[in-house]
């Protein structure tokens, strides 16, 4: 098992170097001067060409993306240039919260999905049919459509739920859980039943099995059968479809938190994107890049730890 992560580990770091390369490549290329926002429309131009020098805007593309890699692997990300802190300081304070959603739907995801999939592959029928239209319904959803929606019906109308913010765990859990519930539904929705169909596909055919059959046969109580022999048995498939959901809802925290109003990895993405603030949008690069490895790392993990085969691979 650990050659294994240290195999995975390895494999990432050219995924990192690339990742970053392209960032910093693109959000370059991108309309929008820095320089010239923070020096106003009346600066004059030795002025704006003071600014671009104090930012290091004013050297060649490579020479400014080799002093942020320098920096980046002491473990510097650079200042930010609107806010002037430090990068590391800043994301390290917003990273909780998109942590927090992605806890929440990893929960959401693997218990639910697991449940309605088991459930679904037990009782054909009806049941399977109500999967399958509910997920078609949840995969075409767009999840910050699906979180306007909540706040109108859950937050404006109901008044359960808050429309916006976030209360952090340590100040307080139920004011954390309840600022988080409408945000990780959003993200969820569609993960639930895409992970729920995984899991009926792969217990119907792990339940036709002969040694089901066999277990059946020495008398072996079917609850025993279900969470103990075929569910694991089928679970790589649905880790894999987990593992999916996991990143898609990374990528739509994006939406979600500016939607939500969170202070979260996503919000600040399109903030510093709107403001050409390159450290920053760089250090996001790098956060999002390292919790996607971490999240494929776990999958890998969880794999090996089901099929041995797969720890020596």
């Amino acid at each position: 098992m650990i050659r294994l992560v240290a195999r995975r580990l390895l494999l990432s770091i050219p995924l990192v170097f690339i990742v970053s390369v392209l960032t910093f490549i693109l959000e370059a290329i991108v309309p929008g001067d820095p320089a010239r926002e923070i020096a106003g429309a009346n600066a004059t131009q030795a002025e704006y060409q003071q600014i671009r020098h104090i930012l290091g805007l004013n050297l060649p593309l490579w020479d400014q993306y080799g002093h942020w890699l320098a920096g980046a692997i002491r473990g510097n990300l650079g200042t930010s240039i609107f806010s002037g802190q430090q990068v590391v300081t800043e994301l390290n304070v917003m990273a909780p919260v998109t942590l927090s959603l992605m806890a929440g739907v990893f929960v959401v995801c693997s218990t639910l999905g697991v449940l309605l999939g088991v459930l679904g592959a037990r009782k054909e029928g009806a049941s399977g049919r109500i999967i399958d239209a509910v997920s078609m319904l949840g995969l075409s959803l767009p999840a910050f459509w699906v979180a306007v929606v909540l706040i109108g019906i859950f937050a404006v109308n109901l008044k359960l739920f808050p429309a916006t913010g976030f209360t952090p765990l340590t100040v307080s859990p139920a004011g954390w859980l309840r600022s988080l519930v409408l945000p990780v539904v959003a993200l969820a929705l569609g993960g639930v039943t895409g992970v729920a169909k995984q899991t009926r596909e792969s217990m119907r055919e792990v339940l036709d099995r002969p040694f089901i059959r066999s277990l059946r046969a020495a008398g072996v109580s079917e609850r025993s059968i279900i969470w103990k022999h075929a569910l694991k048995n089928a679970a790589p498939p649905a880790l894999t479809v987990l593992g999916l959901v996991l990143v898609s809802a990374l990528a739509g925290s994006v939406f979600v938190e500016s939607v939500f109003v969170l202070p979260g990895l996503g919000s600040a993405a399109v903030q510093a994107t709107e403001q050409h603030d390159l450290p920053v949008i760089e250090g996001i690069a790098l956060y999002f890049t390292l919790i996607t490895i971490v999240i494929n790392l776990a999958v890998d993990v969880a794999y090996g730890w089901l099929n041995p085969k797969v720890r020596v691979a």
